[in-house]
Order: C-alpha cells, then sequence, then structure tokens
C-alpha cells in the first residue's frame, strides 16, 4: 500500500514537470512568431524603398540592349553599301578582264537591291535601290555583249574534212571533196551501211571549246533571272543558225525545189540523191547532234529554253535538207526514181528515233512533224512508183527491134530491178506494212509474182512482130528461160517458189518444142519417102530403122528434087538461123543437140537408102552435097548471131 502510493506522487511530479516544460515551448513558439512577424514587416519596406532603383536598372539594360542592335542594324547597312561600291568599281571596268569576279559583283549587287528593297523604314532606300537597279541593267548589259561576242568568236562553220573525221571508216568517203560524196553512197555502199547501222559509232564534232561553255553558261544564266530570255534567244539563235546553215553549205548540200529537180538530168539527179542521203546522216548523227549537246551545256537548267534555241537555229538548216526530199518526192514518177525514193525513204527511218530524241518538246515540234511528213510522202511515192511500174511493164510499147530473137532489153531490166527490189526486203517490208498490212514476204511474193506476169503478157506482144512462127517460140524461150534461169539464182526463188521455177521451165521446153517443130517440119518432110514411089513401086521409109533397104521404086528424078530441096531448105535455114540467138550456152547447145539427134539420124538413112540412086548418075555432088558430119557441123553454127557478111565468109 505504500509502495503504491510513493508511485502516484511520482507521477505527478513527473506530469507537472511535463505541463511547465509545453508551456516553455508555448512561450519560445509565441515570441519566434511575434520576431518573424517583424521580419517580414522589414523586408516589405525594404522592398518598397527599392522598387524606383530596380525599374532604373531594367531600364539601363533595355536602352544598351537597343543601343547594341541598332548598332549591328548599322554595321549590316554599312556592310552592304560597301558591297555595293565594290560591286559598282568592278562593274563599271566591264566583264571582259576578269568575268568571274564580274559574275560575281552582279551577284552581290542583286543581293544589295533586294535588302534595301525589303528595309521600308530606312528613308534613303528607294533612292539605293533605284541606283543599284540602274548599275544592275547596265551589267546585264554589258553581259550581253559579251555573251554576243565570246558565242560569236568561237562559233566558225565545221570544214568537211573534220566532219568526215568523225565518221565510222566505212563511210568515209577517199577524197575531202564532197562531189565525191555520191560515188561513196551508191546502193551497194548504202546498203552495207544501213545492215551495219547499230555496229557503228558516230563521233559528233567539238564545235564549241569545252572551257569556253561554263562560261556561256554562267552569262545565260544571269541575263535569264535578269529577265533577259528574248533577247539570249534572239543573240544565240543569230550566232549559230548562220553557222550550222554554213557548214551544210560547205559539205554541199543545195536547196533546191520541185522545178530545179525537174531539169536536172537523171545522172546528175541520182549523184544528188546519193550525196543527200550522206549529207541527212552527217547532219543528224554529226551536226545536229553537236548542237544538241552545245545548246544543253549552255542553258542547263533551263529546259524550255534549251529546246526553243534548239529548234530556232536548226530551223532553217532541216528545211534545207528536207526541201530536197520534198522536191524529190514531188516531182515526176518513174520506175527509176523506185530505188533513190527507198533509200531516201531508208535513210529517213533509220534517222527517225535520233530525230526525235534531238528534237524533243513542244518548241520542235514542227520539225518533227515536218521530218515524219517527208518520210510518209516518200513512202506513198515509193508505192505509187511501184504501181506505175507494173503497168508501165505490161503496156511497153518500146519500138527496140530484137531481131535475132535473143533476151529482150526489158526483160533484163525489169529481172535486174526485181533483184533490186530484194535488196531492199526490210525497207519493203515498212511499206506494205504501213500502205497494206499483212505479211512482208507474201506481199513482196505477190508484187514480184504480178511484175513477172505483166513482163510475160508484154513478152507475148512483142513476139508477134515476128513474121517466123520458129523464131516467136525462139524468142519466147529465150526470155522466159532468162527470167527462170535469174529467179533461181536469186532470193525471188525462195519467195516464188518451186512450183513456179517448175512450171516456167516446162514453159521454156514447150516454147523450145514449138521452135523444133515450126523451124524443122518441112526440111524433115525431104528426107520422108512418102511420095517417092513410082506407080506399082513398094513404100519405104527413109526415116526408118531398114539398114540395107531397097530403093526399087524409087523414082531417080524425085530423089533428086529431095535432095535438091533439102540442100536449099539447109542453106536457107543455115543462114537465117546462125543470125539468130540463143544467148545461154547451155541451151544453145542443148537445142543444137536436140534438132541434131532429129535431123541428122533422117539424113544418114534417107542418104543411105536413096543415095545410090543419085550416085550411078552424073554429078552426084550436085544433089549429095553435104555429110552427116558437115550438118553437124553446121549445126554448129546456129543461134550465134552471126551477121550475113560473116555467114558468106
Amino acid at each position: 500500500m505504500g509502495i503504491a502510493m510513493g508511485g502516484t506522487d511520482s507521477l505527478s511530479v513527473k506530469a507537472a514537470m511535463m505541463r511547465e516544460s509545453l508551456q516553455k515551448s508555448q512561450t519560445i513558439t509565441d515570441n519566434v512568431v511575434t520576431i518573424l512577424g517583424s521580419f517580414d514587416h522589414r523586408l516589405s519596406a525594404l522592398e518598397t524603398a527599392m522598387r524606383p532603383t530596380q525599374i532604373r536598372t531594367h531600364s539601363i539594360r533595355k536602352a544598351h540592349e537597343n543601343i547594341d542592335k541598332t548598332l549591328k542594324a548599322a554595321e549590316i547597312i554599312l556592310s552592304h553599301f560597301d558591297q555595293y561600291r565594290q560591286a559598282e568599281a568592278k562593274i563599271l571596268k566591264g566583264p571582259h578582264e576578269d568575268l568571274e569576279n564580274y559574275l560575281e559583283a552582279i551577284a552581290k549587287l542583286r543581293s544589295n537591291i533586294q535588302f534595301f528593297g525589303s528595309k521600308s523604314s530606312f528613308k534613303n532606300s528607294d533612292g539605293v535601290v533605284s541606283h543599284a537597279s540602274s548599275l544592275l541593267t547596265k551589267a546585264i548589259s554589258k553581259l550581253q555583249d559579251e555573251f554576243n561576242q565570246l558565242l560569236l568568236s568561237y562559233s566558225k562553220p565545221v570544214e568537211p574534212e573534220r566532219l568526215f573525221d568523225c565518221l565510222p571508216n566505212s563511210m568515209r568517203p577517199s577524197s575531202g571533196s564532197p562531189g565525191n560524196e555520191g560515188e561513196h553512197s551508191g546502193k551497194s555502199n548504202h546498203h552495207s551501211d544501213n545492215n551495219n547501222a547499230d555496229a557503228v559509232v558516230y563521233t559528233p564534232p567539238t564545235l564549241i571549246p569545252p572551257r569556253i561553255l561554263p562560261l556561256l553558261h554562267d552569262l545565260a544564266r544571269q541575263m535569264i533571272e535578269a529577265g533577259h530570255r528574248p533577247q539570249l534567244l534572239t543573240i544565240y539563235r543569230e550566232a549559230r543558225s548562220n553557222v550550222l546553215e554554213e557548214s551544210l553549205q560547205k559539205l554541199g548540200v543545195e536547196k533546191l525545189n520541185k522545178d530545179d529537180v525537174q531539169k536536172l538530168q537523171w545522172e546528175i539527179l541520182e549523184a544528188k540523191i546519193g550525196n543527200w542521203i550522206h549529207f541527212m546522216r552527217i547532219a543528224v548523227k554529226l551536226l545536229f547532234a553537236g548542237e544538241r549537246k552545245v545548246c544543253d551545256q549552255i542553258f542547263e537548267g533551263f529546259d524550255s529554253l534549251s529546246e526553243q534555241c534548239f529548234a530556232e537555229v536548226t530551223t532553217n538548216s532541216v528545211s534545207m535538207l528536207l526541201s530536197f526530199g520534198e522536191a524529190i518526192a514531188k516531182s515526176k514518177r518513174s520506175p527509176e526514181k523506185l530505188f533513190v525514193l527507198l533509200d531516201m525513204y531508208e535513210i529517213m527511218q533509220e534517222l527517225h528515233s535520233e530525230i526525235e530524241t534531238l528534237f524533243k518538246g513542244k518548241a520542235c515540234t514542227a520539225i518533227r512533224d515536218a521530218a515524219m511528213a517527208l518520210t510518209k510522202k516518200l513512202a506513198q511515192t515509193a508505192q505509187e512508183t511501184f504501181g506505175d511500174f507494173e503497168e508501165a511493164v505490161e503496156k511497153d510499147a518500146t519500138k527496140t527491134a530484137v531481131t535475132d530473137g535473143t533476151v529482150h532489153p526489158l526483160t533484163s531490166y525489169v529481172i535486174n530491178y526485181v533483184k533490186f527490189l530484194f535488196d531492199y526486203r526490210s525497207t519493203l517490208k515498212q511499206l506494205f506494212q504501213e500502205f497494206e498490212g499483212g505479211n512482208d514476204s507474201s506481199q513482196l511474193a505477190t508484187v514480184t509474182m504480178r511484175i513477172m506476169q505483166a513482163l510475160q503478157i508484154n513478152l507475148d506482144g512483142k513476139s508477134k512482130q515476128y513474121k517466123d512462127l520458129a523464131l516467136t517460140h525462139l524468142f519466147l524461150m529465150n526470155n522466159i528461160h532468162y527470167i527462170v534461169r535469174s529467179v533461181r539464182r536469186s532470193e525471188a526463188k525462195d519467195l516464188l517458189g518451186d512450183d513456179w521455177v517448175q512450171r516456167h521451165r516446162r514453159i521454156v521446153q514447150q516454147h523450145a518444142n514449138q521452135y523444133k517443130r515450126n523451124a524443122w517440119a518441112k526440111i524433115l518432110q525431104c528426107l520422108s519417102i512418102q511420095g517417092l514411089a513410082s506407080s506399082g513401086g513398094g513404100s519405104t521409109n527413109a526415116g526408118g530403122d531398114g539398114g540395107t533397104g531397097s530403093s526399087s521404086g524409087a523414082s531417080r528424078a524425085l530423089v533428086k528434087e529431095r535432095f535438091k530441096q533439102f540442100n536449099i531448105m539447109f542453106e536457107e535455114l543455115h543462114q537465117k538461123q546462125s543470125q539468130w540467138t540463143v544467148p545461154d550456152s547451155e541451151l544453145r547447145e542443148s537445142l543444137r543437140l536436140a534438132v541434131a539427134e532429129v535431123l541428122l539420124p533422117a539424113y544418114r538413112s534417107f542418104v543411105k537408102r536413096f543415095g545410090p540412086l543419085v550416085e550411078t548418075g552424073k554429078n552426084p555432088q550436085k544433089y549429095i552435097k553435104y555429110t552427116a558430119e558437115d550438118l553437124d557441123r553446121m549445126l554448129g553454127e546456129f543461134f550465134e548471131g552471126k551477121n550475113m557478111s560473116e555467114t558468106k565468109r
């Protein structure tokens, strides 16, 4: 009990002490709060006192910042004034001595104009811009003069020799004279070149030195940026177009119209066409290609202007070239012109893709259209000439006399014509596809058959001029044999076919047989025993096999008459047919052999059977003038085309 009371008193004492401590802490806290409140009041008062000073300090700092900005702006303005003065000094000196610095000065001047033009608050900016613009105008004017002078000084006509050196070796003329071009551009060479067109390399000449082109490009760019495109176009056209035309004239290009062409003799015209084909290649592959390269480099980055300049520079030159082609295409048609028309059509087809590439863009549309129009006109005229030729062959009424029955000039002309056609198979394929469609081989075969048929119709008509029917068949035999032989040795055989060849060989044989029948039937009648037997006499066949057959019953007078008739008729045949001609040696020997195989056995048999009747009489050599060997030798003189005086020797 005593312990419990002691514990309670201790707790009470501790609680009292805690209350006392808490009261002291509260008192300290209140005192601190009072002190802090006093500090806050003093800081507020201090802040109020310093505010005017802070405002003045901020204003001073802002003023310094504005001053710095103004100084910097002034420095920029002054630097642009300085650039203007420097640019002015360089521009007044002109571009000739130092073009690079001159162009740099123009660039600075443009920068100044842009700078001052944007400073609307700058009072003197209008005057500065005005002066700078005036100076820039003068600068561009001097640039224009420099561009013109630089372009003219390096724009020279290209000599023909330089152009020939740019051609592939196979196409270079043997002489540097443009007049020799026609020899080089003949049909055979032309076709050889055309077939290898993909393999040859053309190197366009350097028209303006490469080191000059960047300068011209920079000058052109400055003029374009100054809005001087029209002036630039005029300068470029006048400088380059004249040079291009002079290059073509030096080469030998002429501007001929239809009337000029009609007045020329064919040999001269053919040579000029050969030249024109060569000139077209040189113009497109070398001159125009070189001009396009120059134009693209000078006006790089300005495609529309480049195309416009190129179009205006080349228009007259292209027109000069195409006008000759148009004159040929529109001139009077004739068979010999077909091949030159095809040559011209070929070169236009060959150059088509390059023309489309070089003369690209809207500005060159008229040039592309003109080239395409010429190509189509040449094709149309060639196709019409085809029809004219077929009709001309059938209706040919030349009075050329072929008295010896040999191959008529028309036949050799037509066959050579057809042979030439096969040199143009790829070209004809394009023609047939354009105008008729269908397979080119079948079309060419059809055309060839029509021409052959027209020729045979004409030959049939010409054969009727002969009074001797034997010569009529000899003439037809010769001509059709020539046709068949020529076809067999050419590409025409593949198109016309073996059936055509065999059919016409049979026709040749038929005419040979008709010749023998008409030429030798009467003389063979002289060797027949018919009519030789006297009344009551037996009848024997002089042409039969009887080796020792009797001649009893035959009238000696009639036998003598037969020998006499035979001699007269054979001599007439020999005299006449020695003047006839079978030009093919194989056919000639075959025909002689065919005659000998009929004549000689009949003659031997007749002499053997009836010769004794004559030999026992007076002057037997008067009737039996020839041996079989004599006849065989004389047959060897047939178809040699000998004249009368040669025959009488």
